[in-house]
């Protein structure tokens, strides 16, 4: 049966805010709740532990870059927070972009090797070995292992990324996968090297999970407010596939006018730049609307789905009517 994810964002409120958004995303038949580590933004760190205090039964994950964080705080935080929730951590870990690091904070490094040391080197500190390690990034000594020992030694481990390499590598080291899905139509592109990667390590797929990332706005009438999704598009949009996000017309002049606005931090301004057809990289409308996209995702392959806001009007109500009126609808088949 197909699970699904819901990625909480620091925008969408205060930690109060998110503690009602993730226990009614429990309580609506939502599979997982996920929260971005980003520079500048909202810590993950405190928002999943504030949703893990409020729920019962969804996984809590949190996306982390590794490039502000080392894997040993990575690992003893995954299994802090796995035993505070009861076994219901999961962590993803990489990057959807460069920039952020390159040219944010100047921290440059080759994000494919920092990705793959990352996640050897957590793995085998929740495996409780000692990591002494001499890699490309990271140059450990035998005295880096785990001091405890965690609720459980195999937390699963999800790698996202854009562009085919960081496909690859989350098929070749990954638990699952995490590719945007923007537009939903797009997925065939990173199943296809998440899948070479799968094939490169020997690796069978029974259990690997094929996540497709998707912005969701949700009206029951079919009402939709387009700025609250240009706004999410504008954001993003320079960071996304280009050999995705064409196949909705859009253009490199198109993306990189969005993108002089956004280095201006005219952010209604990117907004506005946005043509209503890169709508379509996001899923919105009826629920009917909804449904018929989201089964485009898992013709092409997605084992669960990530819906990201801004969900609707008003984001409560619109993750209950997700729950009941589109996820119900997967979930009784």
């Amino acid at each position: 049966m197909v699970k699904f994810g819901i990625r909480l964002l620091g925008t969408l409120g205060n930690v109060e805010m998110l503690q009602k958004l993730g226990s009614s995303a429990e309580k609506n038949g939502f599979d997982a709740c996920w929260f971005a580590h980003d520079p500048f933004q909202p810590n993950s760190w405190v928002s999943s532990v504030a949703v893990a205090s409020v729920t019962n039964k969804i996984s809590i994950g949190f996306n982390i870059k590794p490039y502000t964080i080392d894997p040993s705080e990575i690992a003893t935080f995954a299994t802090q927070l796995d035993d505070f929730s009861r076994g219901r951590a999961v962590v993803a870990l990489g990057s959807h972009t460069e920039t952020m690091f390159n040219d944010w904070i100047g921290l440059h490094q080759n994000l494919l090797d920092l990705t793959r040391e990352s996640v050897e080197l957590v793995r085998g500190l929740l495996d409780g070995k000692i990591m002494e390690y001499n890699g490309k990034v990271f140059h450990w000594s035998n005295e880096a292992y785990m001091r405890f020992k965690p609720l459980r030694r195999k937390i699963p481990i999800y790698v996202p990324g854009i562009g085919k390499e960081m496909f690859e590598l989350s098929g070749e080291i990954g638990d699952g996968s995490l590719p945007m899905a923007t537009p939903p139509e797009s997925f065939d592109y990173p199943m296809k090297y998440i899948k070479e990667g799968m094939k490169r390590a020997g690796r069978e797929n029974d259990d690997f999970d094929y996540v497709g990332l998707i912005w969701i706005y949700h009206s029951p009438e079919g009402n939709v407010d387009k700025m609250s999704l240009k706004r999410i598009i504008a954001y993003f949009i320079p960071y996304l596939e280009e050999e995705m996000v064409s196949m909705v017309g859009v253009t490199r002049d198109e993306v990189r006018a969005i993108a002089e606005f956004l280095g201006k931090r005219d952010y209604e301004g990117a907004a506005k730049a946005v043509p209503d057809k890169m709508l379509d990289l996001a899923v919105y409308g009826t629920t009917e609307d909804c449904i018929k996209r989201i089964e485009v995702l898992l013709k092409k392959g997605a084992t669960s789905i990530s819906i990201g806001g801004p969900f609707g009007e008003n984001p409560v109500e619109s993750i209950e009517r997700i729950g009941k009126e589109v996820i119900s609808y997967f979930k009784s088949r």
